[in-house]
């Protein structure tokens, strides 16, 4: 548990349309507490529903957005611990997300995974040698971060990664 940082700037763009849009732009014309209210609601549901398509669940998930401080807290009850931090993950790889504060229980303990932010010319290969000490180790970090990443050369400064224990 704790409060994982994310590059603000970097991810999926969720907040760019329909709801999650709509409270965005009522809470710059009219920054009242309400107004604010309803955009921490459609920025925390926008978050979820990105969740729920990458086929993660959690029982008793819950998802919180505060627009004052850019941050996210995930609650609920992972079934391992690589759905908690891929859960985790996709929560923080959300451009407007500075941060994921993690509320969340393991039904099975295990080992946890390291992070990694993305930087200019990094690649999975090269990653996987930094982690591993073998280049060709790169499939375990694509594979770690799937459903996020659909394709090995698909990763963009700023998104951060799990880097599963070694096997």
């Amino acid at each position: 548990m704790g409060l994982m940082s994310f590059l603000k700037d970097a991810g999926e763009k969720l907040f760019g349309s329909g709801q999650a849009k709509a409270a965005q732009d009522a809470a710059a014309a009219a920054p009242t507490a309400e107004n604010l209210q309803s955009l921490d609601r459609a920025a925390a549901d926008a978050i979820t529903t990105y969740i729920k398509s990458l086929g993660l669940s959690a029982s008793g998930l819950a998802v919180t957005f505060n627009s004052g401080t850019s941050i996210v807290t995930v609650a609920g009850s992972a079934e391992n611990q690589q759905t908690k931090e891929k859960i985790l993950l996709a929560a923080g790889n959300v451009a407007g997300v500075a941060g994921v504060e993690d509320q969340m229980q393991v039904l099975v303990s295990e080992p946890e995974a390291q992070y990694h932010e993305v930087q200019r010319g990094d690649t999975l290969s090269k990653i996987a040698k930094q982690y591993y000490g073998d280049a060709n180790k790169y499939n375990a970090i694509f594979e770690a971060n799937k459903p996020m990443l659909s394709h090995p050369d698909k990763i963009y400064p700023g998104q951060k990664l799990r880097i599963p224990p070694q096997a």
